[in-house]
């Protein structure tokens, strides 16, 4: 699917939020110039979109729980024409993003992902790095090409809306990497650094929240076709 070109684009970042206070800020700030931070807050009860607001963020509130409902809300709320991701509790630094979207502007892939090296050994548990290991191999399985499902991405928003993706939990990065493959799609990976994440990890923080959200991700891709 790729074609050679080079071109300057305009970028939005979807930043997922659910009570993310304590790491935001960071996040916002780090923002390259002229990336627009879109955050799409799935309920926040810490004042984050007040934070999010008075740092110039574009706010949008999704009722609908779930993690792809955030990324989906703040996708349909972007206009840019390339879309990054990233999760909004300072485990990634979107200062890294440049990189991304030169992948893309130069024509050498359609979706660019973060290939999480971790800063510390605090800031990936074991357990939640054998989970990943596991799920990801079960994908390239699947002929994705991956090592890491990591919360770091970056492609063209109207090619990615157009990704027939009707997962709105936690099954969607799953669901985007499936669908992206079976449409032809080039998927590169960069290195990114991976910090210590700020505030309580809602999904993997315990080697039973892992083992659980392993169990139910491999359940979500048993169900694609």
């Amino acid at each position: 699917m790729v074609t050679q070109r080079q071109e300057t684009a305009s970028v939005d970042v979807v930043l997922p939020c659910l009570d993310e206070a304590q790491g935001l800020p960071w996040v916002l700030d780090r923002l390259p110039p002229g990336y627009r931070a879109v955050v799409a807050d799935n309920g926040s009860s810490d004042g984050s979109p007040g934070i999010a607001r008075e740092r110039g963020a574009l706010v949008v509130d999704v009722p609908q729980r779930g993690y792809g409902a955030a990324v989906q809300a703040g996708m349909l709320a972007a206009d840019a024409d390339i879309v990054c991701v990233c999760d909004a509790d300072a485990s990634l630094d979107p200062a890294q993003l440049p990189g991304f979207v030169a992948e893309l502007t130069a024509g050498r892939a359609d979706l660019v992902l973060g290939r999480r090296r971790p800063t510390s050994a605090r800031a990936w548990p074991p357990h939640a790095r054998l989970g990943n290991a596991v799920v990801a191999q079960r994908l390239r399985r699947r002929g994705v090409p991956v090592r890491d499902i990591g919360p770091m991405r970056a492609a063209r928003r109207v090619e990615l809306l157009r990704l027939p993706i009707t997962d709105r939990r936690f099954g969607y990065p799953l669901e985007l990497l499936l669908r992206a493959a079976q449409a032809g799609w080039q998927i590169a990976e960069i290195d990114v650094d991976y910090h210590r994440r700020t505030g309580r990890s809602k999904v993997t923080g315990t080697p039973l929240g892992t083992a659980r959200t392993v169990r139910d991700m491999t359940a979500a891709l048993a169900s694609l076709r």
